[in-house]
């Protein structure tokens, strides 16, 4: 996948932060992280999104979960399959995002309580 961002970082094409590198995975900062610590946890093998692969999406949340559980705080995983749910790079990647009480970062969805 010569024009896909994370297969370019994963070959070593491209520069990325790396936090932690897996045999089959690695996390990364992403260019413009939405609160400090948030990381991108991408698999090595190219797959779109986590419907495409069962079993490489399973081994990538391993791994976030392994990053998440050395973190220790509260956090948003968070990943998107399609344009409309807002995934702008096809390629897997889990958003690890570390929140804090009143950090002011927005959810893109609505709980709906109070609606009918």
């Amino acid at each position: 996948m010569d024009d896909c961002v994370f297969c370019q970082i994963v070959a070593g094409a491209s520069p990325a932060e790396v936090v932690r590198d897996w045999p089959e995975a690695m996390a990364i900062v992403p260019l413009n992280p939405v609160t400090p610590g948030h990381v991108l946890v991408i698999p090595k093998a190219h797959v779109a999104d986590f419907a495409v692969n069962a079993e490489t999406s399973a081994a990538t949340m391993h791994r976030a979960s392994e990053l998440a559980a050395d973190v220790r705080r509260p956090m948003n995983l968070i990943t998107s399959r399609g344009r409309e749910a807002t995934q702008s790079v096809f390629h897997l990647h889990l958003h690890l995002v570390p929140r804090a009480e009143g950090d002011g970062l927005a959810l893109p969805w609505y709980s709906g309580k109070g609606r009918r």
